[in-house]
């Protein structure tokens, strides 16, 4: 690659060595404006004319992005991916859900009406418009930096976007079989779709996903099951934790999104998957964030566990008590940076744990 952030090789041994439970990795979720000139001077898009083109445009959107990467940091271990998502869980409009941009994100609407067909029709808008914003983007990046994999999601909560997080937990009690056919299909259709994904944006044997910017020598996926926090630690077993190992197996590097004090009980079963390589925590609403000391106990465990973590929205003031705290092994540490300043003042804390 001839990307445009200059120490990637650098951060590319520290995020191999993460993934094998070692090195402290220092990034940001997205990313802000460096300092001084711009990789490349790129010209700006005109204003998207409404929300339709702001997210649903994939020549307007590949330009946009590829603009506001020219004049991003990716000082320390911050990746150079454009974020391709088309909404939290959009394999579920490829599979015939609704997609509706709103001013910050988009919503993945349910069917209106499900007949508990689940299939990937090669005609979809909304597949068809994947495949062709990854290319728009794939066609401006020329290796400078990374097309991100959108944030598909699987499992539980893809089918919850298909028929109703209600019908789904109806579905556990009352046709217990049935789901579990329709939780195949649906990990069949991820790895399909997935690996066509693959195949559009990947440099090399390499790629980028887009949630929680994270990066691989291989194919790498984000995984969660949001849904778990609604239900019991052997439905989880029953219903999540199969297609999850499933996935951990077949795709060479994966991080757990785990989403939620309630979800915390299904951490023991997250940790018995062998293959899985770190887990990712989000607190949730109302919550402190991933710096604070009474997640320092879910940290250890976790690492103790085999895994990698990944700490999210920490603030300067708490990086050096995390260290001391949890260690210097397995981390990937995703600061709230407000300057490159911040970038210099956190890479000046880790160097002396490293």
């Amino acid at each position: 690659m001839n990307t445009w952030k200059t120490n990637w090789e650098e951060s590319k041994k520290r995020y191999i060595d993460w993934w094998n439970n070692k090195g402290v990795i220092i990034s940001m979720w997205e990313h802000l404006e460096k300092d001084g000139r711009p990789h490349e001077l790129i010209k700006a898009p005109q204003p998207a004319k409404n929300l339709d083109q702001q997210w649903f445009d994939p020549e307007w959107r590949a330009q946009n992005l590829h603009y506001q990467l020219s004049k991003s940091s990716f000082k320390a271990d911050i990746l150079p991916v454009a974020n391709t998502h088309l909404g939290p869980g959009s394999l579920a409009a490829c599979l015939g859900a609704e997609l509706d941009g709103g001013e910050d994100t988009i919503w993945i609407k349910e069917m209106a009406t499900f007949d508990g067909s689940i299939e990937l029709l090669e005609d979809n808008k909304w597949w068809q418009l994947h495949q062709n914003l990854l290319r728009a983007c794939k066609k401006y990046s020329h290796g400078r930096y990374f097309v991100g994999c959108p944030d598909l999601i699987e499992g539980l909560d893809t089918l919850a976007s298909l028929k109703g997080t209600d019908n789904v937990l109806m579905d556990m009690m009352m046709q217990p079989e049935v789901l579990e056919e329709e939780l195949q299909k649906v990990n069949d259709l991820y790895f399909d779709v997935f690996d066509r994904i693959y195949d559009i944006i990947r440099e090399g044997d390499e790629m980028a996903f887009c949630y929680f910017s994270i990066w691989g020598p291989g194919k790498v996926a984000k995984l969660q099951s949001d849904i778990s926090l609604m239900i019991s630690e052997d439905d989880f077993r029953r219903f999540a934790l199969p297609y999850l190992r499933e996935q951990a197996q077949k795709i060479d590097y994966t991080l757990y999104h785990l989403d939620g004090v309630d979800a915390m009980r299904h951490v023991d079963a997250i940790l018995e998957i062998e293959e899985l390589n770190a887990v990712q925590w989000t607190p949730g609403v109302g919550e402190p964030q991933g710096g604070d000391p009474r997640w320092y106990d879910l940290y250890k465990r976790i690492l103790a566990g085999g895994k990698s973590i990944m700490a999210n929205w920490i603030t300067l003031d708490e990086l050096q008590p995390l260290l001391d705290n949890v260690g210097n092994q397995g981390l990937h540490i995703n600061i709230d940076f407000k300057s490159e300043k911040d970038i210099e003042t956190a890479l000046k804390i880790v160097e002396k744990y490293r």
